[in-house]
C-alpha cells in the first residue's frame, strides 16, 4: 500500500493534515492573487492570474516538502476599476475583497497558521493588497501578513527591458507579452501595439511613481496596451520566468528559514 504524499494545495489537504501543518513552526500560506481584465487584443483576460498562479507553482515545486508551506487556489478576480469599458474586464468592489482577504485570514489565524503572503500579480491592487494586510492584522494580531507583488525588488529586470518600458509599460507591453510567449503561447494573439506612453502628464507627475496619476486606461489607449508590445519574444519571457522564480524562491526560501518576528 503506497503512502500517501502530502499536496501543495491547501484544498487538497484532509482536515487533521491541515491541524498537523498549521501547529508546525514557521507555518505558512501563500495566496496569489490575480485579474480578470483586458490585457488588450493579443492577451488573455487572464493575464496577471495566470502569471502568479504558474510563478507560484514552479517555486513551490523547487521548496523543500518538509517545509510547513501552502498555497490556496489563486484568486482569479480582483480590484480592476481602470479596465473598465473594455469588454470582459471584471472587477470586485473594493470592500469586497478587502472583506474576503480580512474573513479568509482571521479563520486561518484561529487555525494555527503564523503567517500568510499575500502574492499579488496585478498592479492595479498594489495599495488595497496593503490595505487589507493591515486591516487583518488589526483583528489578527497573531498572524503575520505579507502583501507582496510579483514583480517588485527584482533584480534584473533592468537589464533585460529598457528604463522608459520598465516605467511607461504599465500594461500589457513588451514583458507581459514575452513571459505570456513562453508560459502559454497558445494564448497570444498576433497584434503587438505600441501605444498610451505619449500620454501628456504634467510635469512631475507619473502614471506609477513618486506623484500618481489615478487613470483609466481608456484615457491613455484605445487598445489596452499601455507601453510597446512589439518586441516580445520567447527568449525573453524565459528569462523574465527564470528571474521571477529565482527571486520568490530566495524570498520564501529566507522566510521558511527565519523566525520572524518571534
Amino acid at each position: 500500500m503506497n503512502s500517501k504524499s502530502i499536496p501543495t494545495e491547501y484544498e487538497y489537504l484532509s482536515w487533521p493534515e491541515v491541524k498537523n501543518i498549521a501547529s508546525s513552526k514557521r507555518s505558512t500560506i501563500i495566496w496569489p492573487f490575480g485579474a480578470v481584465e483586458q490585457h488588450g487584443p493579443h492577451l488573455p483576460l487572464a493575464t496577471d492570474s495566470i502569471f502568479v498562479d504558474e510563478i507560484v507553482n514552479e517555486v513551490l515545486n523547487l521548496i523543500p516538502k518538509d517545509k510547513p508551506l501552502k498555497r490556496f487556489p489563486t484568486q482569479y478576480v480582483g480590484f480592476s476599476p481602470e479596465h473598465l469599458g473594455f469588454d470582459g474586464t471584471i472587477t470586485l468592489s473594493s470592500n469586497l475583497l478587502i472583506n474576503l482577504i480580512v474573513e479568509v485570514g482571521k479563520q486561518l489565524s484561529e487555525i494555527g497558521f503564523e503567517r500568510l503572503i499575500l502574492l499579488n500579480g496585478h498592479g492595479g491592487q498594489i495599495s488595497l493588497l496593503n490595505t487589507a494586510a493591515r486591516e487583518l492584522k488589526k483583528i489578527a494580531p497573531g498572524l503575520s501578513v505579507f502583501p507582496c507583488f510579483l514583480w517588485s525588488g527584482v533584480d534584473g529586470l533592468s537589464d533585460l527591458i529598457s528604463k522608459s518600458e520598465l516605467e511607461y509599460g504599465l500594461h500589457a507591453s513588451l514583458a507581459e507579452t514575452s513571459l505570456m510567449l513562453k508560459l502559454k503561447p497558445e494564448l497570444v494573439g498576433d497584434e503587438r501595439p505600441f501605444e498610451g506612453m505619449d500620454s501628456q502628464i504634467p510635469k512631475g507627475w507619473s502614471l506609477e511613481g513618486n506623484a500618481p496619476i489615478a487613470w483609466v486606461t481608456k484615457d491613455l489607449s484605445n487598445s489596452g496596451v499601455i507601453g510597446d508590445s512589439r518586441g516580445a519574444n520567447e527568449e525573453l519571457g524565459n528569462a523574465l520566468k527564470k528571474l521571477l522564480i529565482k527571486h520568490w524562491y530566495n524570498m520564501l526560501l529566507n522566510l521558511m528559514s527565519s523566525d520572524w518576528p518571534n
